[in-house]
């Protein structure tokens, strides 16, 4: 098989597949004959992973907004509607059941304006979210920032600043509350050890069937092209 190596101070070798190719990470001192083997002996489970990797490459290709499709706001499927923006003097508003964007737009202007109604409603929600719950668990971020990251929900940072990804906002609220208690319990204890995972497990004693939710739309997105 022809993977790309990259050897680490990491102590297992592990294997990913980005976009149908094969990613080998191993450490240092590892034998190219072990990292052979080890790849011989998940062959299998690469084979199936690349076939569901190419799908997903498909559909992300074959992905596409039009009037009357459904997308997801904060949980919510809402239907793509055309409604004349003269009526509310907004760009763009939604409710439960629908996301209202003026008419006569293309596939990608649709999508341009869905991903700035996103990036809109993320600001808002995800800074009121976060300070609310700085509050509750005595932690106060430096910053509250909102990114385009693709591989990452949240991350906090060394300055403690936390960075959200827009596409949160397509999660139902209780997903969007774990993705900020997750990064908030960071400004206490910077790892995933068990006293991190203690602290999220104090503020919302569901975060694992959360956490579930979270894989599930992760799973959904990566059939989606919303570059």
């Amino acid at each position: 098989m022809i993977y790309t190596l990259i050897r680490s101070k990491r102590r297992t070798v592990a294997i990913y597949i980005r976009n149908g190719d094969i990613e080998v990470r191993a450490p240092l001192r590892m034998s190219k004959r072990e990292i052979e083997q080890f790849i011989t002996s998940k062959e299998k489970w690469i084979l199936k992973n690349i076939t569901q990797s190419q799908k997903q490459e498909t559909k992300r290709g074959d992905f596409s907004l039009n009037y009357g499709d459904t997308v997801l706001l904060m949980g919510y499927s809402c239907v793509i509607t055309a409604k004349d923006i003269s009526v509310a003097g907004k760009p763009f508003w939604f409710d439960e059941e629908a996301l209202y964007i003026k008419p006569g737009l293309t596939p990608d202007e649709i999508k341009h304006t869905c991903v700035e109604l996103y990036k809109n409603v993320a600001t808002n929600i995800l800074a009121c979210k976060t300070h609310e719950f700085a509050r509750q668990m005595s932690v106060e971020p430096s910053d509250v920032k909102v990114n385009s990251a693709k591989a990452r929900w949240g991350s906090c940072s060394a300055k403690k600043s936390i960075n959200y990804s827009w596409r949160l906002i397509m999660a139902d609220e209780e997903v969007v509350d774990y993705v900020v208690v997750h990064e908030l319990a960071h400004l206490i204890e910077l790892n995933h050890s068990k006293r991190f995972w203690a602290i999220v497990e104090s503020v919302l004693p569901d975060y694992k069937d959360r956490k579930k939710r979270l894989r599930e739309l992760q799973q959904r997105l990566s059939g989606e092209d919303w570059d």
